[in-house]
């Protein structure tokens, strides 16, 4: 080799050494520079894509969405709304005259419906709904917003010095973020553009959701719940209504299960839905299968129900050929295909990374949303099955050095096999790392190859870091998932302590430097590990209970609690078993962070009150926080930094 290509080899390599060790460790306060993009709609031309795109507003110390546009070439890319109100839900008119979106910008009545004109102009408000606006849609002749409100009772009004009393009569009585549940429902309404007249479609004591157009305009089919008790059961059913003022009301379906997600063909001759597997009144340990029948509810088939993995999003093509739907199995999420000729299922795309939302364009071609484990969502499109990059919204990570992630899997001790993945802080891994056991909630949920901030941030603390998808979480068929039915903190914590026993041989966690954390499920399954195993030096229960007795009549589960469980006061040995952290609180050795939103509903704050009690108690290191107005998700972005500083911070204090 000459003197000269030696030196540029050199030189080429130093440079490349040099910008790899420029970049940064992602830190917590890198969490606020991610970018959230969704709601992807195409034009009705097919050249653009309009979608919403929140950032964190540091002053605010909130998130504020505007809407974008981004030409399906590539080449173009437009903020279309700007200001500190926000703006989201984008709808294009099928004339293609109008972009709507929602907006609560001179309103006192919360978000309405705003116009965009797209031969120019400044946006125009087009409601004064005095009810809680959620979800609309444009009728296919252009002319009408099919409208999803909730009873507007006390909206608009001002809160008196001293509130009424809260008067609660209802069997499901409370729900996090919506608090204690009044007798509001949320119904659909026509509202025609020009005239700006709103007419009542449906109406009652029940809930309409998932609405959506015919293709000729003439119904809107829905998904409710009419059973003489809805709050007793999970049992919502697929109907349909003429799209006029006391339209003719049609049941499609009548599974005993729950029907959802009712998607119209694009000849209006038939209608994909998903049907829960179970046809039970309510389980929470099922997978959804897609349906196709006729618009008349007839004929219904089953398509996807020998695959045992759950799908979503049914979407049609746009030429009503196939119909396209979202795959979960073993950590991927994957694009799917149904011919309707051939009637076969045929995979379009998958790979180690997330397709997390589908929309069609064109006659077999769809935008998606997709992630990776080293980026948070982009837009993509999907033509041919081979995947281009439309957004670059995530361009800030060019001066981050994420932390390394791969796939693993363990075996338990009674012989069953764990996927997982595992975080390091570079692939250039050398020896034994501090360890943390991090656990994802649900418990029917999976750990994925797609962008998880928590996890890499651990990691680029200098942590190995491990997502276990244990038995009850998806992606691994039903059997996977019931197996854990009115049996918690059983096979899961056996199959999380599997997985770090195959890590520790693996020389990539060291036994001595152990620590576990998680939140909702993952703050439960840490109680519950703790309590089962004293090997981890240091824990973070978030959002999570022990005392499970105490959850009955606290919390929002009350439906599955008496289906799952029973009521407690006739089945008091099955809730005293499931509540063993708390009474083996004395077997905890754990030192444990403890938090909680205070305005939690969902897992509500007694539960990290009386664990940490518990631990207080003892004399065994502890801490609670509590953050104020928070509810089951932490929001605030400066909470959520404080959050991972906080883990930091514990998990260094007694694993480093």
């Amino acid at each position: 080799m000459k003197k000269g290509a030696l030196l540029a080899i050199s030189f080429c390599c130093l440079t490349y050494a040099y910008a790899q060790t420029t970049k940064t460790p992602f830190k917590p306060a890198d969490f606020l520079k991610i970018k959230s993009l969704s709601d992807p709609r195409v034009s009705p031309d097919d050249k653009w894509v309009a979608y919403s795109l929140s950032e964190v507003d540091t002053a605010k110390d909130a998130r504020v969405s505007h809407l974008w546009m981004q030409s399906l070439t590539g080449a173009e890319s437009i903020e279309l709304t700007h200001g500190p109100e926000p703006a989201s839900n984008p709808r294009w008119s099928p004339d293609g005259r109008y972009l709507a979106f929602l907006s609560s910008r001179e309103s006192k009545n919360g978000s309405q419906v705003w116009l965009l004109d797209r031969r120019g102009g400044e946006a125009k408000k087009l409601t004064d709904i005095k009810g809680d606006l959620g979800d609309y849609s444009w009728s296919p002749d252009s002319k009408q917003l099919l409208l999803s409100i909730e009873d507007p009772e006390s909206k608009a009004k001002e809160e008196p010095k001293n509130p009424l009393p809260i008067k609660i009569d209802r069997y499901h009585f409370k729900q996090d973020i919506e608090g204690y549940l009044k007798h509001q429902y949320t119904h659909l309404y026509l509202f025609n553009v020009d005239a700006k007249k709103l007419d009542t479609l449906t109406k009652g004591n029940t809930d309409e959701r998932a609405a959506e157009w015919s293709p000729d305009g003439s119904k809107v089919v829905f998904v409710s719940n009419r059973t003489p008790d809805p709050e007793r059961n999970d049992n919502e059913d697929v109907f349909t209504i003429e799209a006029k003022p006391n339209g003719q009301l049609s049941q499609l379906t009548t599974w005993k299960g729950h029907d959802i997600s009712p998607k119209w063909s694009p000849d209006g001759k038939y209608i994909a839905y998903l049907r829960s597997t179970a046809g039970e009144e309510y389980t929470i340990y099922d997978q959804e299968i897609l349906c196709i029948m006729d618009a008349d509810g007839k004929n219904s088939q089953t398509i996807t129900g020998q695959m045992d993995r759950p799908v979503a999003n049914p979407t049609w093509s746009k030429d009503g050929k196939s119909v396209a739907f979202l795959v979960s199995d073993d950590r991927r999420n994957y694009l799917a295909r149904y011919d309707m000729d051939t009637k076969k299922i045929t995979t379009v795309n998958s790979g180690d990374y997330g397709i997390l939302n589908i929309v069609p364009y064109m006659a077999n071609n769809w935008v998606i949303e997709f992630s990776t484990p080293y980026v948070p969502i982009e837009l993509y499109k999907v033509e041919n099955g081979s995947l281009r990059k439309l957004t670059h919204h995530q361009d800030w990570l060019a001066n981050v050095k994420l932390a390394h992630v791969e796939g693993f899997k363990s075996r338990s001790k009674d012989g069953t096999s764990v996927s997982g993945l595992v975080y390091t802080p570079d692939s250039l891994r050398t020896g034994k790392l501090p360890f943390i056991l991090f656990i994802h909630g649900g418990p029917v949920d999976q750990d994925d190859y797609t962008f998880d901030a928590s996890r890499q941030i651990l990691a680029s603390a200098g942590y190995a870091v491990a997502a276990v998808n244990y038995r009850g979480s998806n992606g691994r068929g039903l059997k996977y998932i019931n197996s854990i039915n009115a049996d918690w903190g059983n096979k899961e914590v056996v199959d999380l302590l599997g997985a770090v026993d195959e890590l520790v041989k693996k020389g990539i966690a060291d036994p001595d430097h152990l620590g576990i954390g998680g939140w909702s499920y993952g703050g439960i399954l840490t109680d519950y590990t703790i309590a089962t195993d004293t090997r981890f030096k240091a824990g973070a229960s978030g959002a999570g209970s022990a005392l499970q007795t105490t959850m009955y009549g606290s919390d929002q589960y009350v439906l599955q609690y008496e289906h799952e469980l029973g009521q407690p006061w006739k089945s008091q040995d099955k809730w005293i078993k499931l509540s063993y952290p708390f009474f083996h609180a004395d077997k905890i050795k754990t030192p444990v962070l403890f938090m909680s939103g205070l305005k939690d509903f969902n897992v509500p704050t007694a539960g990290s009150e009386q664990m940490y009690m518990a631990l207080k108690s003892q004399n065994i290191p502890t801490e609670l926080i509590l953050y104020p107005n928070q509810y089951h998700g932490i929001t605030v972005p400066s909470y959520q930094v404080d959050r991972l500083q906080r883990y930091i911070a514990w998990f260094d204090k007694y694993l480093k």
